[in-house]
């Protein structure tokens, strides 16, 4: 007889699964989007457009796109999503919590380096210079986020990493009106190379002192380019 005290075994719910997998990838997909500029102030986004790009329903787009209003990347309209408009005074309190956290972060760093991160830094800097060369401005975009994204992986504290990406991200709205600027381009490399110095040397004040400078030249630079003083 068969033995009515087993157990039922549950299969997993491999659609749940696949389900929060498809929105992990939308979210990120857009994040990388917005980070390299490819979606502007004047853009919405719209929850069937990337549906019908992605192939599948609108439930996994709409968990992306409220996961990235939650974190302050967009805001819903009634016409779709768009980046928020930030004032002077939003780009003064991204500064200072960047000018908090990023300097020390940075220096922390340096004692986590290894040559695989050291041979990132190097490209992105090198990257820097060939754009700043070419006043190519999205791949300068592109090399300020690999610089960042290098020196941030080595950061051992991950809730500092996800703090500190967030709050650069929010400022996409100063990096799309400055990094375009070919005068805020060299500062930037010459930004890169103090901060490149100090990781390679393994100095943290040195790196300290970069990130301090590179942070304030960029805040510096939208509001003179704002002001239309440069």
């Amino acid at each position: 007889m068969p033995d009515s005290t087993a157990k039922v075994v549950k299969l997993p719910r491999r659609t749940a699964l696949r389900q929060t997998t498809l929105t992990e990838t939308i979210y990120t997909e857009i994040r990388a989007r917005l980070r390299r500029g490819e979606v502007g102030p004047d853009d919405r986004i719209l929850d069937y457009e990337i549906a019908d790009e992605f192939d599948c329903t609108r439930m996994p787009v709409r968990q992306a796109l409220l996961r990235l209003v939650n974190e302050g990347y967009l805001i819903g309209t009634t016409r779709g999503f768009v980046m928020p408009t930030l004032t002077s005074d939003d780009v003064h309190e991204i500064f200072e919590v960047r000018r908090l956290l990023e300097p020390a972060a940075a220096a922390s760093a340096t004692a986590s380096l290894d040559r695989q991160l050291d041979e990132a830094l190097k490209r992105a800097y090198q990257q820097a210079r060939k754009a700043c060369d070419k006043t190519d401005n999205e791949a300068m975009i592109e090399a300020n986020i690999a610089f960042r994204d290098a020196w941030l992986g080595a950061v051992q504290n991950t809730r500092l990493q996800d703090t500190i990406q967030r709050f650069a991200d929010h400022a996409q709205q100063v990096r799309l009106g400055t990094l375009r600027d070919q005068a805020t381009q060299k500062i930037v490399v010459d930004g890169m190379k103090e901060l490149l110095d100090g990781f390679l040397e393994r100095n943290p004040k040195k790196v300290n002192t970069a990130m301090t400078a590179f942070i304030t030249h960029a805040e510096q630079r939208y509001f003179a380019l704002l002001s239309g003083q440069d």
